[in-house]
């Protein structure tokens, strides 16, 4: 599937900034398909109807991002991949308390009250889920541009969501002070419960991204 909705008139973009307006719609849409995949994926891992509500797409500072997310000094928990191949670039998938109780009391029967109540089971359990909603992201992005993302395998941390963030910070800040966010709310038991992703491939791939989308020149 390719977005043919005009080609841009330049040839490359050097950071976020520059992002057109019909590019960052082609990226609004890219991020709605890929947040929608990976409701279908938690609702198949916990066993129940998962809906998502309308995802918002932005291209945010960190500082704001950082903000977006709940603050800096607000404990989260984060899973982390770094995507290779045709893309390069990271995706982190933040896992705020809610969520993290809808999976476990879900597939483990158990709530926890704090993270410091987390146990080897129950992480493991929240890496397999940010892998899954990652990785299902990511293969939505592929088959519509159609090319090959490698992930790796993904790891976790429970941190102030400041110290989180410093990870995209420290390997694409050079480039850009800006990333891209997702975020919507998974709807489940009526119930909302925040979903926040991160993507930030670097330049060359985000330029290479839009060409195959069909919104950039070659």
């Amino acid at each position: 599937m390719r977005f043919w909705c005009g080609k841009g008139n330049r040839m490359e973009i050097k950071s976020y900034e520059d992002l057109s307006g019909l590019e960052i719609d082609t990226l609004k849409e890219i991020g709605s398909i890929g947040t929608g995949n990976a409701a279908t994926a938690l609702s198949q891992m916990i066993g129940k109807e998962v809906r998502i509500t309308l995802p918002e797409v932005r291209i945010m500072g960190y500082n704001e991002a950082i903000e977006w997310i709940g603050g800096p000094e607000a404990i989260t928990a984060g899973v982390l991949s770094q995507l290779g191949g045709e893309i390069n670039g990271i995706m982190l998938s933040v896992q705020q308390m809610d969520f993290i109780n809808l999976v476990l009391s879900n597939v483990l029967g158990r709530s926890v009250a704090d993270f410091n109540m987390l146990q080897e089971m129950q992480i493991s359990t929240l890496v397999e889920v940010g892998n899954i909603m990652i990785s299902t992201f990511i293969n939505a992005l592929s088959g519509l541009a159609d090319i090959s993302i490698k992930l790796t395998v993904p790891a976790f941390a429970v941190d102030m969501q400041g110290a989180i963030l410093t990870v995209p910070m420290a390997a694409y800040g050079g480039q850009s002070d800006y990333i891209m966010t997702i975020g919507g709310n998974f709807v489940c038991d009526n119930r909302q419960v925040p979903c926040r992703l991160l993507l930030s491939p670097d330049i060359r791939s985000l330029n290479f991204l839009l060409r195959k989308l069909g919104v950039m020149d070659e």
